[in-house]
């Protein structure tokens, strides 16, 4: 299902502890890692894909999370050349008179985890998308993350901080100090950085 621009209706996840810090997925047999996230289906509104997704990617049921806010607007990302080739020409006969796939258009959700660490499951479905998965600075440096996603990623989580900051340190934190981030947030805490989370599967 595409817009007119050739934008596919999308949402995305990210999901906080009480810490505050932000589940990053592992994909399935690849070195990158991302949010949950997935496309919204024919009838549904972005909340109902939101919490489908959420069970099909981390097993998660509504009664584990808070929904803190979510954007406002569509926040967009243009998949480069070389994948819309391989995309458009699987699928010209059946799109030969309808616009072309460019990329994703989606609303962000910011979610509060209220279950356990251990309600997570990342084999939910017969197809899983991750293997992985870790709790992480919530400004982690975003060089993970495939490189035509990371602007969406940035506008996302720099618009969904104003849900839960408490005066304007989390709004200043700059990007790609998470170990700065934590003095401020966690000053108690000796192992925040990215390496030190410990991955789950």
């Amino acid at each position: 299902m595409l817009d007119r621009e050739g934008y596919r209706p999308n949402v995305g996840i990210v999901l906080i502890n009480q810490r505050n810090e932000v589940f990053w997925g592992k994909r399935v047999g690849q070195h990158s890692w991302q949010f949950p996230q997935g496309g919204i289906q024919h009838g549904e509104n972005p909340e109902q894909a939101m919490y489908r997704e959420l069970h099909e990617e981390i097993g998660l049921e509504p009664q584990h999370v808070q929904i803190i806010g979510r954007t406002r607007e569509w926040l967009r990302y243009d998949v480069p050349a070389e994948f819309l080739r391989r995309s458009n020409a699987s699928q010209s006969n059946r799109r030969s008179s309808r616009q072309s796939y460019r990329g994703q258009k989606q609303i962000w959700f910011l979610l509060r985890m209220v279950g356990r660490d251990s309600d997570v499951c990342l084999r939910a479905t017969e197809h899983p998308e991750f293997d992985a998965w870790r709790w992480s600075p919530y400004w982690i440096p975003l060089d993970v993350v495939i490189d035509f996603k990371r602007e969406v990623y940035e506008l996302a989580l720099s618009e969904l901080a104003r849900f839960i900051s408490r005066g304007p340190r989390m709004m200043m934190m700059p990007w790609g100090s998470p170990l700065d981030m934590a003095k401020h947030m966690y000053p108690d805490n000796k192992s925040t950085s990215p390496d030190s989370s410990e991955e789950q599967s």
